[in-house]
């Protein structure tokens, strides 16, 4: 089936055409500032074929017709007309409580959707006007929703809950929901995969880093616990977000600096983590330089963001009575070795060794990195979000028609 994905932000839409028979990338690419001036579609073909394209796109309908035009052009696209798209698959962030997996996009979803804006209201909205868009000009494409939340829709009551009145979560739906959930999905199953062993019989904590991080404690296949939270601001240090805090502190630092809601949320999504702690850059990359260089707020906030992976890896172990194997993805994740090593020191006594050589090994594939006498599995492995998004995608499509035709 040759199934779209599109990941619609405010002002961009991230895009792959995915053939899931062969789970061949077709095409992939990105709207970027849209509502802006000189909008700029980048599009790369399967083949290597690349094309950078700016216009005007006023809106998410003009980008997702972008994004149309260019799979039918005749230079640099893969199909000749769009009913050879077979359906499309939205990532949409939030899903609350209602949406506790992936779901065909009807009226009724559509009205759900809208009810969870409050949950997530940076990030929903602009996944509607995607899908919004998109039943515009595919009105006869089947669509399917796919949820960040759904994979910890199994956190336990405990895990979920936090220590507030029990009436504000029965109101407003105030608990742990975790994001990041597709990848965190993803490379649990790789790992389980690359280790031989069903999924059902291993403890795995995935490291999910890059921009935005989180953790998750993945047990039996299911997830436990995650550090994200009720929103994506809290558990681990981040490129810019500040991740756990104290909320006392933020209110007195609402009442000190006059701050109203907005700019607190500002300041605690956009001036915050590696770029606040450092004054230098959310970019791991910069950071890692400028320790090197002698900044000490960069070895600062090279080593808070550290320990609190090192923190979750050790709270995750214990409420999973053990540990087989630790994955990173992500940006950070995938490339950092540094981080990695850091991490990972100190570890021993959970049975945790690294294999220095192997760590420090570049490369884009999955690969184990641990010591050959550890007796915990270090893999690293690329997340493919988007190939889960096309897969569930795939099969509630699948179901869909074969109830429909009963």
């Amino acid at each position: 089936m040759k199934i779209l994905i599109l990941n619609c932000g405010s002002s961009s839409i991230k895009y792959q055409f995915i053939e899931t028979d062969t789970r061949i990338v077709l095409a992939k690419g990105s709207v970027e500032r849209i509502g802006m001036r000189a909008a700029i579609l980048n599009h790369q073909r399967h083949d290597g074929d690349k094309v950078k394209i700016t216009g005007e796109v006023v809106d998410h309908q003009v980008g997702v017709e972008y994004i149309l035009a260019i799979l039918m052009s005749k230079n640099h696209g893969v199909i000749q007309d769009k009913s050879e798209i077979e359906a499309v698959g939205h990532r949409v962030v939030h899903g609350g409580e209602k949406f506790t997996g992936s779901v065909m996009i009807d009226d009724d979803v559509m009205e759900g959707l809208n009810e969870c804006i409050d949950l997530a209201p940076l990030h929903n909205p602009p996944n509607i006007k995607g899908i919004k868009a998109t039943q515009q000009l595919l009105p006869e494409v089947p669509m399917v929703g796919v949820f960040d939340t759904a994979f910890h829709h199994t956190l336990p009551d405990y895990a979920y809950l936090y220590g507030l009145p029990y009436v504000l979560y029965k109101r407003y739906g105030i608990r742990r929901y975790g994001f990041h959930g597709s990848s965190h999905l993803y490379v649990s199953q790789r790992a389980a995969i690359l280790l031989d062993k069903p999924i059902s019989r291993l403890n795995i904590v995935t490291c999910h880093l890059g921009n935005g991080c989180s953790m998750a404690a993945v047990k039996s296949g299911q997830s436990l616990d995650t550090t994200m939270g009720f929103t994506p601001v809290e558990g681990l240090l981040m490129g810019t977000r500040c991740g756990d805090v104290d909320p006392a502190a933020i209110m007195h630092i609402m009442s000190r600096e006059e701050l109203d809601k907005g700019e607190t949320n500002a300041m605690m999504n956009k001036h915050s983590g590696l770029y606040g702690i450092s004054g230098v850059s959310s970019d791991m990359r910069e950071i890692i330089d400028e320790m090197k260089g002698g900044n000490d707020r960069a070895r600062v906030a090279f080593e808070v963001f550290c320990y609190r992976i090192q923190k979750y890896i050790g709270a995750y172990a214990a409420v999973m009575g053990g540990l087989d194997a630790i994955v990173f993805t992500g940006g950070i994740g995938e490339n950092a070795p540094l981080v990695r090593e850091k991490v990972l020191s100190d570890m021993a006594f959970l049975g945790v060794k690294l294999d220095t050589g192997l760590n420090a090994w570049k490369s884009d594939v999955e690969r184990a990195i641990q010591a050959e006498d550890s007796k915990v599995a270090v893999i690293v492995i690329p997340t493919n979000e988007e190939l889960v998004i096309a897969l569930d995608t795939e099969r509630v499509v699948s179901e869909y028609l074969a109830a429909s035709a009963k």
